[in-house]
């Protein structure tokens, strides 16, 4: 019987000496609390757990890839819109992480949500569709900034989608081409003022020579003597005729 109790005993013992040794892998870390207070962090490798008077909380280290779900954001210039965007983040003080916010992971996600609401909303619809760049860059700043002190790391954001209604798509399909229409008819105008000043320079060249305007005239007569093949009646200045006879 006192066998029988001694092998009982031990056999507890050594499952508890067992469950004393844990293994965290390389991105893994264990916040250590000893009756309830914060203790250290361990890992990665092989860590002892004393039972019952301490407790771990795993934590893993590796960068987290968010989807941030589709938010309606009105622009300052009243455009009712809707923006998803993915957020990358992970954390880099697991004693933060775990002891300043009770799920950092919700935490962020909610953080992220009115963040891209308050951010967007500040700007106009043509900022959101040519910015993304600088938008992304102010709303990972803002997050970072307010996550450090639960020990995330926002790296980056990118907004993937800004949705709009059928009827504003039409809108801006029409601006865009009113757009394209001036543009082209600024460059049509300064064409052909580029022109006129050129062929008033060449005036005023050809009018300092005599020879070279008479020579321009001959020139033009040939062109369209080659080019029409019907009879063509063209006066003939007076001048000319009396260089021609000399």
């Amino acid at each position: 019987m006192a066998t029988q109790a001694f092998f009982i005993i031990a056999g507890i013992f050594l499952v508890i000496l067992f469950s004393a040794f844990r293994i965290l892998r390389e991105y893994e870390r264990g916040v250590i609390f000893m009756l309830g207070r914060f203790y250290k962090v361990k890992g990665p490798g092989l860590i002892i757990v004393i039972p019952v008077l301490q407790q771990m909380v795993k934590v893993d280290m590796r960068t987290v890839v968010m989807d941030v779900p589709t938010q309606d954001v009105i622009s300052q210039d009243n455009v009712s819109v809707k923006v998803n965007a993915v957020l990358y983040f992970r954390v880099i003080d697991s004693q933060k992480a775990i002891i300043n916010v009770e799920n950092f992971f919700d935490a962020t996600s909610q953080l992220a949500q009115t963040t891209l609401r308050s951010v967007l909303g500040q700007h106009e619809l043509d900022e959101m569709l040519a910015s993304r760049d600088k938008l992304n860059e102010d709303i990972q700043n803002i997050l970072d900034k307010q996550t450090d002190g639960w020990g995330i790391k926002v790296s980056n954001v990118e907004i993937k989608h800004v949705d709009l209604d059928e009827s504003m798509i039409r809108a801006i399909a029409k601006q865009a081409e009113a757009e394209r229409e001036r543009r082209a008819k600024v460059i049509h105008a300064e064409g052909e003022l580029q022109a006129s000043e050129k062929l008033l320079e060449a005036a005023k060249k050809l009018s300092q020579q005599q020879e070279a305007i008479q020579l321009r005239y001959l020139s033009t007569l040939s062109s369209i003597a080659g080019d029409k093949t019907s009879t063509i009646v063209f006066p003939l200045p007076i001048d000319i005729m009396n260089k021609l006879s000399k």
